[in-house]
């Protein structure tokens, strides 16, 4: 018995002797799944003079190809062979120096879903709610705060942090799905650890952790489960262009070509247009690519091969973790082309019927048609991305209902743009939105006009492509005198306790707002049955004396979308629409329930009429 006891005692000696000289701090992505059709799979390993050791393992079904070492000596990269047929479990990977184990790691493969690879992204049958998770509800009033986190809680300061978390995103599933909405995309919810303005999620300092201020990373993973069992998709927003200054790795950079400009702030020229232009140099390209946005965002070099593998690696794991069934990427256009495309390509490789949007902010067609999936381009680009976010439409919604009817002004903005979707590869699977988080509210970009709001709103729910509606536009949320960020990302009223109006309970709202509300309600449950809104065929006729008309139809349904900016009513003779109308008599008023005969349609002053052809 003493003899077992002091060999006891001379082996803690050794595992703490070992663990003061060697200590795996971070393991990346810290667990894996079985099954996945990607058969390399690459393992950070970060401690202090991590290099210095050897790793092996042993596992059936698992190879180690290559040991990657970098210019910081506390980095280890493990390249991994995974056979398609491996079993989910756990194993060690051996840390050794001169032939004795210094350290170990165990890691897991997990058994994936059933039907994970096969899940359905979001689709033209949709409807995505945009969520701030900041500025939506506090769920948990206990972690508001983290002093470690430093930043400020002050709901009174735009730029500071308000409390809204995941847990009061869940406890209003109920509200988001009664409305209509069918996913949700929220901005980012990985840990943004930076000392101020760090509310917004677009500056990554962890890409493994969800912000505790938001909750864990087993939260995330509930309200996905959660959302799936209500009906719910849950889109996830990432970036992959660049990542926060206090991002952990950035006091100890594997190597110097891990961010652009070895480290340097060096600003991005913003010219989106130099990736696609044949005649700007090479240094115009890079400076927009390699360019940071901001000192506090240094932007990565995903040439960087491991680089780049990490980052997409970090999609997937996020995916099958948090049960994602579409992703939104940020600034699209920003990081390194080439890579985007590996990119998007890996994940519709383990996810055939996914979807992913792409961020390009640019009022040109051509330029957002570029990065579409099936678009054939004069360089040779292709990628894998299947949806972009449909700038131009918002755009010329905006100026078509604002303007003066002319021949070159007002509606006909609006018809010219939807002339260009000859560009695109995939029109129907676009993003169409009145507004987001980047931009004033739609309320406040038509001069809180209600009659132009409520034709916009209709506009975009029986427009082709997938609409998103951003949190609190159905009740009427504006900036007006403003176009501050935070001030757009106000707090949806209701969503704390002790909120004198609450919109989740239509308690205390005006009513403007509750009509607004009701508006867009009643346009988004009704919209969940019109097939012929998802994917449907698309007719409009030329504006004409101030009233602007559309169709959507197959086989079984059709929709006619009339919208009328005059001051007074438009008789409407419905014989320049006979193609279409293909005899057809009676229409029925979406909104208001009533039924008109279709060989004259009075129109109301400033409004729209959203009607079912029988």
């Amino acid at each position: 018995m003493k003899i077992r006891f002091t060999l006891l005692l001379v082996c803690l000696a050794l595992i703490s002797n070992l663990s003061a000289q060697y200590k795996i701090e971070r393991v990346e992505p810290p667990f894996w799944w079985a099954g996945m059709k990607s058969t390399q799979l690459q393992i950070l390993v970060y401690g202090p003079a991590i290099a210095e050791l050897t790793p092996s393992m042993d596992y059936p079904g698992i190879e180690m190809e290559e040991v990657v070492r970098v210019q910081s000596p506390n980095y280890l990269f493990l390249i991994l062979k995974v056979d398609p047929d491996v079993q989910s479990g756990s194993f060690p990977i051996e840390f050794k120096k001169n032939g004795n184990m210094e350290v170990y790691y165990s890691y897991t493969l997990r058994e994936r879903e059933s039907s994970s690879a096969m899940r359905q992204g979001f689709t033209n049958a949709d409807v995505i709610y945009l969520i701030t998770p900041d500025r939506f509800a506090n769920g948990d009033p206990g972690n508001d705060y983290i002093h470690e986190y430093g930043d400020t809680l002050d709901r009174a300061d735009p730029l500071a942090r308000h409390g809204g978390d995941l847990q009061g995103i869940m406890d209003h599933l109920d509200y988001i799905k009664d409305m209509g909405f069918t996913s949700i995309w929220l901005n980012p919810v990985v840990e943004n650890k930076m000392p101020r303005t760090s509310y917004h999620g677009y500056a990554t300092t962890d890409f493994y952790k969800v912000d505790p201020r938001f909750g864990t990373n087993e939260d995330y993973e509930t309200l996905g489960e959660t959302c799936q069992k209500t009906g719910i998709k849950l889109i996830m927003d990432m970036i992959m262009n660049h990542c926060g200054s206090e991002h952990w790795w950035m006091k100890d950079l594997p190597s110097e070509d891990w961010i652009n400009f070895g480290g340097e702030f060096v600003v991005t020229n913003h010219r989106r247009t130099t990736i696609q232009d044949p005649y700007a140099p090479p240094s115009e390209k890079q400076l927009f690519s390699d360019g940071w946005f901001v000192a506090t965002m240094p932007d990565m070099n995903q040439r960087n091969p491991l680089l780049a593998r990490y980052l997409i690696q970090n999609s997937i794991w996020w995916v099958e973790y948090a049960h994602l069934q579409g992703i939104r990427h940020d600034t699209h256009p920003y990081p390194d082309k080439d890579f985007m495309a590996d990119w998007s390509c890996a994940l519709l490789k383990e996810y055939p019927n996914f979807n992913i949007v792409g961020e390009e902010w640019s009022p040109n067609p051509a330029l957002i048609a570029y990065w579409q999936k099936g678009k054939t381009n004069p360089d040779g680009y292709t990628s894998c991305m299947p949806s972009m976010f449909d700038f131009p439409t918002q755009m010329t919604l905006v100026e078509g209902l604002k303007e003066d009817e002319s021949w070159n002004s007002g509606f006909i903005k609006m018809y010219e743009s939807l002339a260009n979707d000859f560009l695109y590869a995939d029109p129907y699977n676009l993003v169409i939105f009145p507004d987001n988080h980047d931009m004033s509210r739609i309320y406040t970009q038509l001069e809180e006009d209600f009659d132009l709001f409520k034709m916009g709103m209709a506009y975009i729910l029986t427009m082709r492509g997938i609409p998103q509606i951003y949190y609190g536009t159905e009740i009427l949320m504006g900036n007006p005198g403003t176009e501050e960020h935070g001030v757009i990302r106000s707090d949806f009223p209701g969503g704390w306790k002790g909120d004198q109006i609450n919109a989740f309970e239509q308690s205390g709202l005006s009513d403007q707002q509750n009509e607004a509300q009701s508006f867009v309600k009643n346009l988004l449950l009704w919209r969940q049955n019109m097939d012929c809104l998802h994917t449907g065929d698309l007719i409009h006729y030329s504006p004409k004396e101030g009233v602007y008309v559309y169709f959507r139809f197959n086989d079984q349904q059709m929709v006619m979308v009339i919208m009328n900016k005059n001051e007074t009513m438009s008789e409407l003779d419905t014989d320049r629409f006979k193609e279409t109308i293909d005899g057809k008599t009676i229409a029925r008023d979406v909104i208001s329930r009533k039924t008109y005969p279709l060989d004259k349609l009075n129109v109301p002053a400033r409004s729209v009429l959203v009607l079912e052809l029988n």
